[in-house]
């Protein structure tokens, strides 16, 4: 098997961080200009590590996708709320969620497929709240303040919004001193 090609691009303005992606058959490895060449050798390997373990991961489907709602039911919501279906869609633009309580379906668009685990969990457990409690009042966020990377989760999920030019998640009603300490 023969070594991928990588491309190492030095920059001066960045000052610690590294990053990596793909490119056709090519590997950009992005690090700043000041590294040795021991270093850029060192985060050349890691980041190929990277990337090879993210591209191994085998995507999620609907059904690992619902036992993942219904073992974080179990855990932060008492099992209380109990989906009918937790599905994977392709057809959301402008929500990362949603879901029907009258029929207990939720869905997930598929751009969050490749979110970090604990964005994902939020994203569930949120619309789990929702089969209990309508709307984002005050009740519907003391459901959701046992997950300890709420805010973190919030936060991910504001950046990508802004990125894709989506307004930002709906902040909590009444609520005053929500989840801050997440």
């Amino acid at each position: 098997m023969a070594a991928p090609e990588v491309e190492v691009r030095r920059s001066r303005r960045r000052r610690r961080t590294v990053s990596a992606y793909r490119d056709g058959g090519r590997t950009i490895v992005l690090i700043p200009a000041s590294f040795s060449a021991a270093e850029e050798a060192r985060w050349v390997d890691r980041m190929l590590g990277r990337l090879a373990r993210s591209e191994a991961r085998q995507p999620m489907d609907d059904d690992e996708l619902a036992a993942r709602a219904a073992r974080l039911s179990e855990r932060y919501l008492g099992g209380h709320p109990r989906p009918e279906s937790v599905r994977w869609v392709t057809t959301m633009e402008k929500r990362w969620a949603s879901c029907t309580p009258s029929t207990g379906a939720i869905r997930v668009s598929e751009r969050l497929r490749e979110v970090p685990d604990h964005v994902l969990d939020y994203v569930l457990l949120h619309e789990l709240a929702h089969l209990l409690v309508g709307g984002h009042g005050p009740a519907f966020w003391r459901l959701l303040a046992s997950y300890p990377r709420l805010e973190r989760a919030r936060g991910f999920l504001d950046g990508l919004a802004h990125a894709a030019g989506l307004p930002p998640s709906e902040e909590p009603e009444g609520d005053p001193g929500r989840l801050d300490q997440a």
